[in-house]
């Protein structure tokens, strides 16, 4: 398992976070609250939500039924569900990988999980894997959330400020 370091000083996070883009978050912030509130996502957030992590995932996410999104995202959501079953579940439907899995799972609990992106793990220090595994989000999980409660900061803006930093400071990325 790689070694997980935060590339930039945890005093930074805030600067970094105020250079993220503002963009659209606040629609899919709104059905992740949403969907929190009544244990599950709709079809049609489900859909969108997909749609924002990435267009390419939209036509398979379209697939699902409304039964299987309900029942599918009320296991991710429920306390009562391991952090395994939650990825099981979601990974279950058309469309979502491990990096839309969390996707869903931020935008419902974002002071609990972080968003699995190719950006944020550069701001770890850690090179995207050629496939990912449980292990891997646990060790994810393991590196992210001690680093959120030392930020100071909403886990949202804890994210948008990796990302920032590796559009500045990173490189190009493959």
């Amino acid at each position: 398992m790689p070694e997980w370091v935060l590339q930039f000083p945890i005093e930074e996070t805030r600067s970094y976070a105020a250079r993220f883009p503002s963009g659209n978050d606040d629609a899919v912030l709104a059905m992740g609250k949403a969907a929190r509130g009544r244990g599950h996502y709709t079809r049609d957030e489900f859909i969108s939500v997909c749609k924002w992590k990435s267009e390419r995932s939209r036509s398979y996410a379209a697939k699902s039924t409304a039964r299987a999104v309900e029942v599918a995202t009320r296991v991710a959501l429920s306390e009562a569900s391991s952090e395994r079953e939650r990825v099981k579940a979601l990974r279950s439907l058309p469309g979502v990988d491990w990096a839309t899995a969390s996707v869903f799972l931020h935008l419902t609990y974002p002071e609990r999980y972080p968003i699995l992106d190719q950006r944020v793990l550069q701001a770890f220090g850690v090179a995207q894997p050629s496939s990912y595994s449980y292990r891997f989000w646990e060790a994810y999980l393991s590196a992210w959330r001690p680093l959120l409660e030392q930020s100071g900061v909403d886990g949202r803006t804890f994210d948008q400020a990796l990302w920032q930093w590796s559009k500045e400071e990173g490189g190009r990325l493959s």
